[in-house]
């Protein structure tokens, strides 16, 4: 469970269905009035049709405005509207009425299509001074262009539609006043409601769009938390597990010894084993717990701090490792948050036990802990005489748990740890150097 010290040193639209699709959740809070409800509600429902059928949309909106026109044409309201000196004949009317409103029925696939088919009648139209009401239906693919097209195509449209009236209006200045004011203003309507439907698409796509941008940020920040998360308990896990093992490993090799001449103090390292394995457990049960999915407000007992140090170190002395801890300057345990003393206890633990496991020949290990104004140094030191057996050193892990974990852990509160053998009697070192709380970088 623990790395070898030795050899891992190395670290909307005038029609319904031309409005964008509505938002996956269409609930409504409970400050929307009902009348609006029922309304969002029956124009989803259409828009969802209009999706899976948009050809029956278009034949009935195309069959509603040709019936129009045609009724228009039968009752002879168009004679209101008609000029006095009109030349046209009456199959000529009805024929301009459809020309204005069968073509609708591919005014949203082939819109500029549709209104140069329209042009022709138009002039006809005004020429001939009919003047049919059913000629305002080529507002409706300059709609459906101002919402899907460029300016400059818009301007084409617009142009394409005032052009037959000009025209006429420069023939007949009369027609000023009834034919071409309305025509531009209707224009000008038109325009103006389209870039309006046009921007708020627009904004609720973008709006959909950052939606489903940050779900997904989301659910990235929830991955890397999840994985930092894994990575945490791993290193927990690590520490609690090694350190546990490696003194009971130490006290049943004892124990084993002294069973042969002294089976009380045999005795002795039996209690300690039920002790540190006690300990271990309850250890790796709150670490766990919290992991719980049916127990969200599960209790999560304190990590260790620096007053667990002393029994850190009777647990070590007791597994058969004589080990002196020094203090240096005053100690100012409430200037470290609870993540630094966690810190400093896992790294004194995880030295402790590599000499335990590693170290050959009496290795008497010296825990120092200095404290300064800004910082506090921690040195463990071993006087250990070799690595271990070829082995030990075989079933050491990769790096990446260990002193690469102690270092990880180090950097996380803007510290250091150095990692190395000593100069003169072939010892081995861990320095840890870590600011205090009110440290400022």
């Amino acid at each position: 469970m623990t790395d070898h010290p030795r050899a891992t040193g190395t670290p909307p639209a005038p029609e319904a269905t031309t409005a964008p699709p509505p938002p996956a959740d269409t609930t409504d809070t409970g400050g929307t009035a009902p009348l609006t409800r029922i309304i969002r509600a029956a124009l989803d429902r259409l828009r969802a049709f209009d999706r899976r059928r948009p050809r029956v949309w278009d034949a009935a909106v195309t069959a509603f405005w040709a019936v129009a026109a045609v009724l228009d044409y039968t009752s002879g309201g168009w004679r209101s509207v008609a000029r006095d000196d009109v030349t046209a004949s009456e199959p000529l009317v009805l024929l301009m009425s459809l020309c204005f409103s069968l073509p609708l029925l591919w005014r949203r696939t082939h819109p500029m299509a549709v209104l140069l088919l329209m042009a022709p009648a138009s002039l006809v139209n005004v020429w001939t001074g009919a003047v049919v009401q059913a000629a305002l239906l080529q507002l409706i693919p300059v709609f459906q262009i101002v919402l899907r097209s460029s300016f400059r195509t818009v301007g084409a449209a617009a142009a394409l539609f005032v052009a037959p009236v000009l025209a006429v209006g420069v023939r007949i200045p009369s027609a000023w006043g009834q034919e071409v004011v309305s025509y531009v203003w209707g224009l000008v309507f038109v325009v103006l409601l389209g870039i309006a439907v046009r921007t708020r698409r627009e904004y609720t796509e973008a709006l959909v769009e950052r939606a489903h941008r940050l779900e997904h940020e989301r659910d990235q920040q929830a991955r890397l938390a999840a994985a930092a998360e894994r990575t945490r308990i791993a290193r927990e896990m690590h520490d609690i597990i090694g350190h546990n093992l490696s003194v009971i490993t130490g006290l049943a090799d004892g124990g084993a010894y002294a069973a042969r001449k002294n089976p009380e103090r045999a005795g002795q390292a039996l209690d300690a084993i039920g002790a540190t394995s006690r300990q271990a457990l309850s250890e790796l049960r709150r670490l766990l717990g919290v992991l719980r999915d049916d127990h969200p407000e599960a209790e999560r007992a304190p990590q260790p701090t620096l007053d667990e140090l002393v029994p850190l170190v009777e647990r070590v002395r007791r597994a058969g490792l004589p080990v002196h801890l020094e203090l240096h300057g005053e100690p100012r345990t409430r200037s470290l948050t609870p993540g630094r003393q966690l810190t400093v206890y896992r790294v004194v633990q995880e030295a402790l036990t590599n000499t335990l496991k590693h170290a050959t020949g009496p290795a008497p290990a010296t825990v120092t802990l200095t404290y300064t104004h800004t910082h506090l140094d921690a040195r463990i030191t071993d006087t250990g005489t070799g690595a271990g057996t070829t082995e030990d050193a075989e079933e050491a892990p990769l790096p990446g748990q260990g002193i690469m974990g102690m270092r990880e852990r180090a950097a996380l509160y803007d510290g250091t740890l150095d990692a190395g053998p000593l100069p003169n009697d072939g010892g081995w070192q861990i320095r840890l150097r870590l600011p205090l709380e009110d440290t400022r970088p």
